[in-house]
């Protein structure tokens, strides 16, 4: 008998042969069965390499911060699956979920359904049963195939393209960003954060009439702040850093006024000190500055590198663990020559690199101390961290989590 959250997260996790099918008919299915498509409000849905967390975290907060009601669908999450389905700026409570994934369990018949897809579904069904007035969508995968593109988005936002989940997406950058380019529709506009565009988007838009609005051109950044376009003409915010990222924040401000929601100077201006858990987190702890970061990939690991403030006056220690399927010779070398010891942990389940493998592509001399979990060297770092230090924890959402466990506990 499933008598409460964990019990049917349990289930759905093993009804499906496959832990990724991609692949639109059978959600697509149920979907209509539960009457959520079309979607009943405005919709935006998120792709890119990196960026969609931060990208949504902002919108949602600037559509909040106009009235409006947003429901909004993340993934993965660092310690509650309640965390993926927010609706106004709260997770949902289990009792809710539970009665969401009842209903498309019953709806779904024969029909086999992933984890993920049964998590877009209970997203879709928990927005439409609160009368959200705004959806904001995460794709999990790509784009094109992904779960959530049963629905089709008023804005399609593509926040970056880089190499990532290749064995899934392609080898190179413009095969990725056609995957991605999956989630626009003709005659909907798609926001593109990034100025460096492959040239296959470029060409498939025009071919498809999809209206493109591109990082650099109507909407971006420059040395002063930030510029969008808003009720017919272009407009400027002072904002000269954001914790998310002041490309995020560009692409969001953007992204919302070409769904209806439009935003002002000061309020830009207030979400860009926006924080949000594991990007580019900061936190103060005895002296010592942590910065927590999910990225897990070269481009992710850079632009978390480069926000660092300058160097401190004490040492520089790094907790990392990453999943095999990552690139994590490119993602940590850039490290290296500001890092004073590493402490290197593995992570469970069959993706999970062993901190041997990580120690193995790290250049000869470095000071490095393995753990079988994140846990562990978290607590070694911490202990041997003094004031003046600063430790950086990266590599996945599983490295973050512990760390924000284990300074969580800490007064």
């Amino acid at each position: 008998m499933l008598r409460n959250l964990a019990d049917w997260l349990a289930h759905i996790e093993q009804l499906h042969p496959h832990a990724m099918e991609p692949g639109l008919e059978r959600v697509r299915i149920v979907a209509h069965r539960l009457g959520l498509l079309p979607v009943f409000a405005p919709l935006i849905t998120v792709a890119g390499t990196n960026g969609k967390g931060s990208c949504l975290a902002l919108m949602e907060h600037l559509a909040r911060g106009q009235g409006r009601r947003t429901g909004v669908f993340t993934s993965p999450h660092l310690f509650r699956f309640n965390e993926r389905i927010r609706v106004d700026g709260a997770d949902v409570s289990d009792e809710t979920l539970v009665d969401a994934l009842a209903t498309i369990d019953a709806a779904r018949g024969e029909i086999s359904l992933t984890y993920f897809e049964f998590a877009t579904l209970a997203a879709l069904l928990v927005f439409a049963r609160a009368e959200v007035d705004l959806v904001l969508l995460e794709v999990g995968l790509g784009g094109r195939l992904d779960a959530v593109n049963i629905a089709d988005p008023d804005v399609a936002v593509i926040t970056s393209v880089g190499l990532d989940h290749t064995e899934w997406l392609g080898d190179d950058r413009d095969t990725i960003g056609l995957e991605k380019l999956g989630i626009a529709r003709p005659g909907r506009p798609l926001v593109y954060g990034e100025t460096d565009m492959p040239a296959s988007i470029a060409t498939r838009v025009a071919e498809q009439d999809i209206p493109l609005w591109r990082a650099g051109e109507r909407f971006g950044v420059d040395a002063g702040g930030l510029y969008w376009w808003q009720q017919g003409q272009a407009r400027f915010a002072p904002v000269e850093t954001a914790v998310l990222g002041r490309d995020n924040l560009a692409t969001a401000a953007q992204a919302l006024v070409l769904a209806g929601v439009e935003t002002t100077l000061e309020a830009l201006g207030e979400a860009a000190g926006l924080q949000w858990p594991g990007r580019a987190q900061y936190i103060e702890r005895d002296g010592v500055a942590w910065y927590l970061d999910v990225g897990h990939n070269e481009e992710a690991l850079t632009r978390f590198r480069r926000a660092l403030p300058t160097a401190p006056r004490g040492q520089t220690r790094v907790v990392a663990a990453m999943r095999v399927d990552k690139p994590a010779r490119r993602a940590l070398y850039g490290f290296v020559p500001e890092v004073d010891h590493w402490y290197l942990a593995g992570l469970p389940g069959y993706r999970g690199a062993g901190p041997e493998a990580l120690r193995s592509i790290l250049p000869e001399p470095v000071q490095a101390e393995l753990f079988p979990d994140p846990v562990d060297a978290v607590e070694a770092a911490q202990a041997a961290a003094a004031p003046g230090d600063r430790v950086l924890v990266l590599g996945s959402f599983v490295t973050v989590a512990a760390a924000l466990e284990v300074l969580r506990e800490t007064p």
